[in-house]
């Protein structure tokens, strides 16, 4: 059996996913419930269980603050989010690598998230919670936060040139020539800049900072330059996108 702990300021909440854990997954045990975080906190210290579901809007700490409370030596809990963020804020959780369940709760979701859980152990899901943190900012993304090896890089938009895939992995590339190559696709960069105008997804394995976009070359297939001497493919169905977003002056 494993142990859980709910933390959720709605009562009403709370009962449901207790009992939906009791019928579809009966080998995991909800040893206590609380309606705050401090409360929360208390509860996995004397309890000490493998899951912790946790909610994120409540009065007075947000669900994300819950590590702050915690030395890295201690935490050897998992967490699973319990939220009615949508949109914006899911983009944030994919890329950040954070498990979640919206609410209401579909019992498939729960399952999977359960199985998902055991495959994986406590220090590789929570360090991500520092990505999600940063990523879960909304007043206008002038930042984003990856994953580099044993820490998290905050990285300017401004200063990035272009992505690049490749395969599982996305490659970053900078003005001032460095590069950067971290393990998230190219489709979670994609999801978490929509609605960031200057980012264009040109072709299937680039996006680029149009900040940046100096000449569209309509020969050899078509290719975008970037800061005057970086070549990236433009796909064919791209061109009258990537067009409408310029101004042109007029004959």
């Amino acid at each position: 059996m494993m142990k859980a702990i709910i933390i959720d300021d709605e009562a009403r909440a709370r009962s449901l996913l207790g009992k939906m854990l009791k019928e579809y997954c009966p080998d995991v045990e909800v040893v206590a419930d609380c309606a705050d975080l401090p409360a929360g906190v208390k509860a996995i210290r004397k309890l000490k269980p493998e899951i912790v579901f946790l909610d994120i809007e409540m009065p007075g700490y947000s669900g994300l603050d819950l590590l702050d409370f915690f030395d890295e030596q201690e935490i050897n809990f998992s967490i699973i989010f319990v939220t009615a963020y949508n949109n914006y804020a899911i983009k944030a959780f994919k890329l950040s690598a954070v498990d979640y369940l919206l609410k209401p709760v579909e019992p498939d979701d729960l399952e999977q998230a359960i199985e998902r859980l055991k495959r994986r152990n406590s220090k590789e899901r929570n360090g991500s919670l520092s990505v999600l943190k940063e990523n879960l900012k909304e007043d206008g993304l002038d930042k984003i936060a990856v994953p580099d090896a044993h820490s998290i890089r905050f990285l300017k938009l401004d200063e990035i040139l272009y992505f690049k895939a490749d395969n599982t992995y996305t490659e970053i590339f900078f003005a001032d020539s460095s590069k950067l190559t971290i393990s998230r696709t190219l489709k979670n960069i994609e999801d978490t800049l929509n609605g960031t105008p200057d980012f264009f997804r040109c072709h299937k394995s680039y996006i680029v900072n149009l900040k940046y976009l100096t000449d569209y070359v309509k020969s050899d297939g078509g290719y975008l330059v970037i800061r005057g001497k970086h070549q990236v493919p433009l796909s064919p169905d791209k061109v009258q996108e990537l067009l409408s977003q310029s101004a042109f002056v007029k004959r």
